[in-house]
């Protein structure tokens, strides 16, 4: 047996049973996704992170730093030489302000600003940054991606979330108080005991006791004081309803208003069963501060009818508060680190219950242990669990999200605690798991091969899953695993570009717990049977049994490596992708029910279409076969005085080695656009053909027409006959021939 075929063996035994054979392959060891040889430090790169949380009376809870820095940028205005002068100065202090905090340093945006800014020594440049330190109109605390972040995000964005609300609830209690105080002052200057001799004295002053008789002024008042007043009942309710307004606990008075007489409550809980206690011992005061409410705002209009609503009062809050009365109060915050299966049971009944609850449910780690205890990894479910129940709960708003991406979801966050029922938040940290990797670029990473997808489920949104339900914020939606461009140079030095999915084998591989489950191959053994985790998957079961899936990664030098994934891995792939496509439904993308329906419709169409031809047919009869006969006759050649003869040009014949896209048949799905925008191109139709051959590789031709949803790109031949892995792709293309 041959060198080749013994490689070949231990490849295909390493896939099959997740051993290696001695000699034949070599441990993974410190490296990493091929996708993040440009990841290696952040702190060189603008991206969403660090953010910083603003200050109270902001008209945002959050900003990225970079953003600020851009509004400052723009703020200064600078002209001339002196805007690119000013420009790399404060992309130079945002890389510093980044790299304190990388390197632990924390604080507010101005204790970093002044600390990064410390080693400046030109004066126009120290100049610069105090200008910018003013028009960056913003300051709070600083945050990078790391565990504690995401509570810290979401404790800023509810308190700005019930700030709004409290704001309005505020005005609307001053208010009232102010009109049923005015409706009893005014009642009480008109009573008996507003004219004794003392309260007229009192109310006249001192110094004037001797010009007034206060006895007779008295007696005078109050013969002519008139029979009408609050009546007995009237003047209770509205007692009563103020002593409500005046002593409530739930909103607290901003800007110097007037406190209420005991501590107001507080409203974020670390369980469900101090959200549920809460709630439970509040609800009374809850019914009581509500019916003072609308009892306070009838009065104040004067439109208070005993007999119509005094019934009403009597049986009020007897079935709890509608979800109206319940908006107005201040919701709960919950937060939890990885709930266990017992607090599923709690949290779901808490959601069931309509409480006005917003709940934060963190994942540090996606990996968990298999449940027969074998010491086998697998792909934790428990999430997507949780988020399904709550889903199907149909009045819960439903947000999922890696940290790296809740910059981009702040709307949706605001939107989530703005709604007015019960809403669950679940983020992956990534920031403790097994890996090494920065926290960022872990959950980056969750997200983008779909091992923590991001959606949101909104049953405010409309009546239908297509309003409610959206996958729109991950990383083309429409594919299994996202494509991104990638370029290395190969032993020759020669620079070969392409594109690269991400895969959940990828993320796998970032984490040494699941390092057994691949096998670096030395470069001599790089060979042909070696297909792309992608490629793998995307073929038919048992398609290639003599082949083994397999990633690009790199080691601590950038350079490329190719590593053999074992079946176990591979299996973890298939369930991660498939629980992708439920996602994919229900976010309207590949909707297996539509295909079939659409399917269905282009038949009887074309059956349709059919009959019409056949009944054409018929009742042309001779006239068809005559018009047949003419059309298969030569056509004349037709010339024009005095012009050569110019013969018709036979139809053109692809050759099978020549590249070429059927153009005709284009439905413009962008797949290769995506690969290579220069060797695609669109015409007046927008569908595609092949501008500039060179412009690409012949790898980029393969996967455009693996990637194309009609077939009709045929890759042909390669012009470059020493492109890497050329063997490889020509097999591949022979099924686009």
């Amino acid at each position: 047996m041959d060198t080749l075929q013994l490689e070949h063996r231990a490849h295909v035994a390493f896939h099959l049973t997740g051993n290696r054979l001695e000699g034949a392959l070599n441990p993974l060891d410190g490296l990493r996704p091929a996708l993040f040889a440009s990841y290696s430090d952040l702190t060189r790169l603008r991206y969403d992170f660090p953010v910083v949380l603003t200050r109270e009376h902001a008209d945002t809870p959050f900003v990225s730093l970079s953003s600020l820095i851009d509004s400052a940028f723009e703020n200064l205005a600078p002209q001339g030489a002196e805007r690119e002068r000013v420009r790399k100065l404060l992309l130079r202090h945002e890389a510093a302000i980044r790299g304190l905090i990388a390197n632990g340093t924390t604080g507010s945006l101005g204790r970093l600003w002044k600390l990064a800014g410390e080693s400046t020594r030109d004066d126009a440049d120290a100049a610069t940054l105090a200008q910018a330190a003013t028009a960056l109109g913003c300051d709070g605390q600083v945050l990078d991606c790391d565990a504690a972040m995401p509570v810290s995000v979401f404790m800023r964005t509810w308190r700005f979330a019930q700030q709004r609300k409290t704001r309005k609830v505020r005005a609307l209690l001053e208010r009232l108080i102010l009109g049923l105080s005015d409706i009893l002052r005014a009642d009480h200057a008109a009573s008996d005991a507003a004219r004794t001799p003392r309260q007229l004295q009192a109310s006249i002053g001192a110094g004037f006791e001797d010009a007034f008789d206060f006895e007779r002024m008295s007696a005078m008042l109050t013969a002519a004081r008139p029979e009408a007043g609050l009546s007995v009942t009237r003047r209770r309710r509205i007692e009563d309803a103020l002593a409500v307004l005046e002593s409530q606990q739930f909103f607290r008075a901003e800007d110097g208003g007037r406190e209420p007489a005991e501590a107001p409550y507080a409203f974020v809980c670390t369980s469900c069963a101090g959200v549920e206690e809460a709630y439970r011992e509040r609800m009374p005061r809850m019914i009581a501060l509500a019916k003072a409410l609308a009892i306070a705002a009838l009065e104040a209009k004067g439109e208070y009818d005993e007999a119509q609503h005094d019934p009403i009062f009597e049986a009020f809050g007897a079935n709890g508060l509608t979800t109206e009365e319940l908006a107005q109060f201040p919701d709960y915050l919950l937060w939890l680190y990885t709930p266990s299966r017992d607090e599923y049971g709690e949290l779901m009944a808490l959601l069931a219950g309509n409480v006005p609850v917003k709940v934060l449910v963190q994942f540090d780690d996606l990996l968990e242990e298999t449940p027969g205890g074998n010491g086998r990894l697998m792909l934790s479910a428990r999430s997507k669990q949780l988020a399904d129940l709550a889903i199907g709960l149909n009045s819960v708003y439903v947000l999922q999200s890696s940290a790296s991406n809740l910059v981009q979801m702040k709307a949706r966050i605001l939107s989530g605690l703005a709604y007015s029922g019960p809403a669950l938040f679940s983020v992956y940290s990534g920031a403790r798991g097994g890996s090494r990797l920065p926290a960022y670029l872990v959950a980056a990473a969750a997200m983008e091969c779909r091992a923590f997808p991001a959606f949101t489920y909104d049953p405010g949104a409309g009546a239908d899953w297509a309003a409610r339900f959206s996958i729109e914020a991950n990383p083309q939606p429409e594919r299994d695993w996202p494509l991104q461009p990638f370029a290395y140079e190969d032993a020759r030095h020669q620079r070969v570009a392409g594109a690269v999915a991400f895969t959940l084998a990828d993320f796998l591989a970032c984490d040494p717990r699941y390092a057994r489950h691949f096998a670096q191959v030395p470069a001599a053994q790089c060979n042909g049977d070696m297909l792309t985790v992608r490629d793998w998957l995307a073929q038919e079961p048992g398609a290639a049994a003599d082949r083994v899936p397999s990633l690009m990664m790199v080691d601590c030098d950038d350079v490329l490596q190719r590593v053999i994934v074992d079946a176990q891995a591979i299996e973890e792939a298939k369930r991660c992708r498939a629980m992708w496509h439920s996602l994919q439904e229900l976010g309207g993308i590949h909707n297996s029910h539509a295909e079939r329906l659409l399917a269905r419709e282009r038949q009887a169409w074309e059956g349709e279409k059919q009959h019409e031809i056949e009944a054409r047919g018929r009742d042309a009869g001779s006239a068809v076969a005559a018009v047949a006969a003419v059309a298969a006759a030569p056509a004349p050649a037709v010339t024009a005085p005095g012009a050569p003869t110019v013969e018709a040009a036979p139809a053109e014949d692809k050759s099978p080695d020549e590249a070429y896209i059927e153009t005709p048949r284009c439905t413009t799905c962008e797949e290769c656009m995506q690969i290579n925008s220069k060797m695609f191109v669109y015409d007046a139709n927008k569908q595609a053909y092949i501008a500039d051959i060179g412009a690409g590789t012949y790898r980029q031709l393969v996967e455009a027409a693996e990637a194309c949803q009609v077939s009709i790109i045929h890759p042909g031949k390669p012009r470059n006959a020493g492109e890497p892995g050329v063997e490889e792709l020509i097999r591949r293309a022979e099924a686009f021939g």
